[in-house]
């Protein structure tokens, strides 16, 4: 079965995968909150397929696996085929690696996932640690991959655009093109720190998968009274973008973004530079951006076990 598609949906290219992917992707997390019932998750699921959307983003570690659990559940039956599925591991070493990516296969009842990415590269050690060559987690996923258990290999992370500069250098040098790279873009992301200004270009010149993501924060950037949601989904959506995904906890939000993509068309320099002008002093500091300036969503800093442990052969040079 092909993917999902609606003539209201805008479509592109995921990097140079061949895949061509919604614009708008269903954000993971949102669906196991605490005010989010399983029904209502399936539910969500279920209309965003209808109405277009066919990337879904999930995580390893987003409510303690319900995420995932909910979305495999949701993705019964004919539905998996019709979307590209997207999850994330946190884990470092092979050991933490592999464990993680079982328990997403298994949580989600599927064979294969069609994304999967380092999560929360935040740390200018992390793709050291991801790419160690006797006990590093690419490997883990390269192997799965020839195993058929995944097709796409990606990072994320939300912390400085220079940690991904550097892990894509990384990379380079063990002979890796990331498919796929997920960061926030949004309108105030260019103001501050920005993964726009600094890692956008490469990846479009390098025809990596661009993978936005907080693109309201959470609802956050709203807060600074200065920009609604739709001009924040269609900052993001001008962007080059694959994906601009989005979390979503209720039939309303799915609608508001539905609708964004609807009424959607390439903005024009007057009106980018009108939705910076008014958003400059607001984001000057990265108060609205608090996962740049803050600790608070770095889960993998509250829970560094997920990361496992360091390459064994630095541990005994240290003595440990």
């Amino acid at each position: 079965m092909p993917l999902s598609r609606h003539p209201d949906m805008i479509y592109r290219s995921l990097g140079s995968t061949g895949e061509t992917v919604s614009a708008i992707g269903l954000g993971g997390w949102h669906l196991a909150l605490k005010h989010v019932d399983k029904k209502l998750a399936e539910t969500i699921v279920h209309r965003a397929i209808d109405n277009g959307i066919n990337f879904l983003d999930n995580s390893w570690d987003y409510n303690d696996g319900e995420s995932e659990i909910r979305m495999g559940k949701a993705l019964k039956g004919d539905r998996r085929d019709q979307v590209i599925l997207m999850t994330k591991i946190d884990g470092r070493s092979k050991q933490a690696a592999q464990q993680q990516l079982d328990e997403s296969l298994k949580r989600m009842g599927v064979d294969m996932i069609d994304v999967v990415q380092h999560h929360e590269v935040i740390r200018y050690e992390d793709p050291d640690r991801i790419f160690d060559r006797e006990d590093g987690a690419q490997s883990v996923l390269e192997a799965a991959k020839k195993a058929g258990k995944l097709r796409f290999i990606g990072f994320t992370g939300h912390k400085d655009p220079q940690v991904h500069l550097r892990t894509l250098d990384v990379a380079e040098a063990h002979g890796v093109a990331f498919d796929t790279v997920q960061m926030p873009l949004n309108v105030m992301d260019a103001h501050f720190r920005s993964f726009e200004k600094l890692v956008l270009p490469r990846l479009v010149d390098e025809k990596i998968g661009v993978l936005g993501m907080k693109s309201l924060a959470n609802g956050i950037l709203l807060r600074s009274n200065t920009v609604t949601a739709t001009e924040c989904l269609h900052y993001a959506l001008n962007l080059p973008t694959s994906v601009v995904i989005t979390g979503i906890d209720s039939l309303d939000v799915l609608k508001q973004a539905l609708d964004a993509a609807k009424t959607f068309h390439p903005l024009s320099e007057q009106d980018v530079a009108a939705m910076l002008a008014k958003t400059a002093e607001a984001a000057n500091t990265g108060e609205f951006e608090p996962f740049k300036t803050t600790s608070v969503f770095d889960a993998t800093a509250q829970n560094p076990e997920w990361l496992g442990e360091e390459p064994k052969r630095f541990r005994e040079l240290v003595g440990q």
